[in-house]
């Protein structure tokens, strides 16, 4: 009996646990918050804010403020929604978008993303020296950028750990540096009336030319664009799902706040005169001045930090997925988790850089780099909200509004501060994909481009057929169902529609004899336009042949080659025995033929009840109760139970049943099961005793969903409705469905 208990087999490849292996993991402070805040309360807060505020005036300079962190913060939580949707791998915003559009996509942006960050090293390194030479001016400014970058190197090398442990000691004196700011307002320093609208003067290096408030906007940015320092770190997290929204979207909650303070504090200690000539005012104004300067190097020193600690890890990545020739030497890392390989050619581009002695000429190009990756998470957002596809559950939901308006907020951005090094960037990004389209790489995991393309057109049918053909990802429920009689259709119609709706397909194969070939005809025509008019895609067929089973089997087979294949046989167990031989006939074959089956046994009494709950039963796991990729004979049940769960608002229960002693390992492995599988909201439930039992004693559900096993004793079946008091639906997977996808 345990058989007719969904098969739940250990599969050899094991989920990923977070807490295991040899790498050191990070958990939320350590691996995403610090390193976020470290980078977005940067040199921008020490050295121009005050120029912003003495430009735009208060109200002006909250307002650049607000729109920059607006756009951020959507790109953050569209970042936040996609991470509780995939198990994101090593490479941060990288793995995040060639996850869901493809290694292409996602390598065309991560190459230039690594530049950038790369690049940006370089930038924080010329910051840090000015703050060194302010107090130091005799030192040669060659040499401090050699001993700078040195002890960066040094530091990433041995590990990422001595990393974030310096960055507690750097968070502490930028502590110390805002408390000092905050000290000043017991000294009376606060004393200047507000000018809540400026006029936008310009630089003092330029003799005040006179600017517009989107340059002063393009000046502040760049301190808002360190969202993604934690997410960089991905692959060194111990739970990324939760400790990406969370450290993120803290980081930029408070940063946001130290920001708008800064403003108000800095209208109040100085005149717009000063904020405009004096780019040092903050040092100056506050209680301790070497505090806030310390603050400002340790600000630089840490963004530094955090970048030469990710960039590796990007880089590591694209070699890993082979995206550009001689990867494999950088996707090595060393017996404690670190590559190596890739630090030291990051290294090699940062000193380099470092010879030049001027980045100037790029420093928009790598905000322009960082902005389409930004918009890049955005659009990944944006697109699988308005597909429907089974596989988008985030635990992280958004508004489709958020994604909307962060890409167009990124783009807008990107050709505010340089209209030209914007389209520069973007054919950067375009040949990069050009590129690796011609590279033909080995894609190792679904994404959500076939169902994007058949979803665009059908001209993209073409391209679909190009891509991994048992797409997970982008899996839907494309139903196959005889029908020999419109009548036996109609009592199973609910059904049918809410296992299928939004996205899937239904194709109805009627067979009928000669005599009964034009009454089922008109049926199914009649059938197919109420799908239509609940927005099923459904299409139909009939078959004259007095042979049902030759029939079902033909159409089976033929239909495996055409554009939308179905991928479930779906089948009405009649109340009869005398059809049972034929059935068993059909369910071996479809199994040949890989197919998913749903075989319906339905409670004429109550048929589906209030549509308001759902039983999934699985096979007890005991003695080890593993989680593997492959969950055996589950994913089907599972889907088809969290389509109807979504379309009837229903409550959905797991349940298994065990012996008194296995009552806590199992909750425990339902738990977890819901959760790796996204499954929020739905309820662990474990019976004790024996299966006959427990169909009786469990919650009773408007329909109650079991694994189909290679024998069935289909009359037995029939006895389940009675013991469940619900109608049943009886499922084996086929082998291309995937709940953890």
């Amino acid at each position: 009996m345990a058989d007719q208990i969904i098969n739940d087999n250990t599969a050899e490849k094991e989920i990923e646990n977070p807490e295991s292996g040899e790498r050191k993991k990070y958990g939320t402070f350590a691996g995403v918050f610090v390193p976020t805040l470290l980078t977005i309360l940067g040199v921008i807060l020490f050295l121009r804010q005050g120029w912003v505020v003495g430009n735009a005036g208060l109200l002006g300079g909250i307002g650049i403020v607000l729109i920059a962190f607006l756009i951020v913060t959507f790109t953050a939580l569209s970042m936040s929604c996609i991470t509780t949707n995939i198990r994101i791998r090593a490479g941060g915003a990288y793995s995040i978008i060639s996850q869901s559009l493809g290694l292409e996509v996602g390598g065309s942006v991560g190459i230039p993303l690594y530049l950038a960050q790369s690049f940006a090293i370089t930038l924080y390194i010329f910051g840090f020296r000015e703050g060194w030479l302010y107090i130091f001016p005799d030192h040669p400014a060659l040499l401090v950028d050699l001993t700078v970058f040195g002890v960066l190197f040094l530091v990433a090398f041995v590990s990422a750990s001595l990393a974030f442990r310096i960055q507690y000691l750097i968070l502490a004196v930028i502590i110390a540096a805002l408390l000092s700011v905050a000290g000043s307002v017991f000294t009376g320093a606060m004393v200047h009336e507000i000018n809540w609208i400026g006029e936008f003067p310009g630089a003092p290096e330029d003799g005040f030319p006179g600017v517009s408030l989107w340059v002063v906007f393009a000046v502040f940015f760049p301190a808002a664009t360190g969202i993604m320092a934690g997410a960089n770190m991905s692959g060194e997290l111990k739970n990324p799902r939760r400790s990406i929204p969370l450290g993120t979207m803290s980081a930029i909650l408070i940063s946001f706040v130290i920001y708008i303070a800064a403003a108000f504090w800095l209208s109040r200690v100085a005149t717009p005169e000063e904020l405009l000539t004096n780019y040092n005012i903050m040092i100056d104004k506050a209680l301790w001045g070497p505090a806030v300067l310390a603050g400002l190097l340790g600000a630089t020193f840490s963004s530094a930090l955090a970048s030469i600690v990710g960039a590796p890890r990007i880089l590591q990545a694209l070699g890993d997925h082979k995206i550009f020739p001689g990867g494999d030497l950088f996707s090595k890392l060393s017996k404690t988790g670190e590559p190596r390989n890739a630090i030291i050619l990051t290294g090699s581009i940062v000193l380099a850089t470092l010879m030049l002695r001027d980045l100037n000429t790029i420093a928009p190009l790598i905000t322009m780099f960082f902005l389409i990756t930004y918009m890049m998470i955005n659009l990944v957002v944006f697109i699988e909200q308005r597909m429907d596809m089974i596989s988008f559950r985030p635990t992280f939901p958004v508004p489709k509004f958020v994604p909307a308006l962060g890409t167009l907020g990124c783009l807008f951005t990107m050709f505010i501060i340089n209209p030209m090094l914007g389209l520069v960037a973007i054919g950067v990004v375009l040949a990069a994909y050009l590129y690796l389209t011609n590279r033909k790489l080995n894609i190792p995991y679904g994404d959500m481009r076939s169902g994007l393309f058949v979803s665009l057109a059908e001209w993209a049918a073409k391209r679909v057929s190009l891509l991994p053909e048992n797409n997970e990802r982008a899996w839907k429920a494309n139903l196959l169902v005889p029908v020999r009689s419109a009548r036996e259709l109609r009592g199973s119609f609910s059904l049918i529609r809410s296992l299928v709706f939004p996205r899937g397909s239904v194709r109805l194969v009627g067979i009928a004899s000669e005599n009964n070939k034009e009454p089922l005809r008109d049926s199914l025509i009649n059938l197919s336009a109420s799908f239509l008019k609940e927005n099923i895609y459904t299409r139909w067929s009939v078959i004259e042949s007095e042979n049902y089973t030759d029939s079902v089997l033909s159409s089976l087979q033929t239909l495996q080659g055409t554009f939308f294949r179905p991928n479930i046989l779906f089948l009405r167990l009649p109340s009869s025995k005398q059809d049972d031989e034929e059935i068993h006939t059909i369910l071996n074959k479809a199994r040949a033929n890989r197919m998913g089956i749903q075989l319906y046994v339905e409670d004429t009494v109550a048929n589906l009840g209030r549509s308001a709950s759902i039983n999934v039963w699985l096979r007890e796991k005991s003695p080890h109760w593993d989680i593997s990729m492959d969950l055996g004979n589950v994913d089907l049940a599972l889907l088809s139970a969290y389509k109807l769960r979504m379309n009837w608002k229903a409550d959905l229960r797991v349940i298994t049943v065990v012996d008194k002693d296995e009552v806590e390992n199992a909750y425990k492995y339902l738990e977890n099961l819901l959760s790796v599988a996204r499954l929020k909201g739905a309820t662990p439930h474990v019976e004790i005793g024996s299966f006959k039992d427990a169909l009786q004693s469990a919650p009773q559900a408007d329909v109650d969903f079991f694994g189909l096993p290679e024998d069935p004793d289909l009359d037995e079946f029939r006895s389940y409705v009675e013991f469940t008091k619900s109608a049943c639906v009886f499922v084996a997977d086929s082998g291309n469905e995937n709940i953890l996808a």
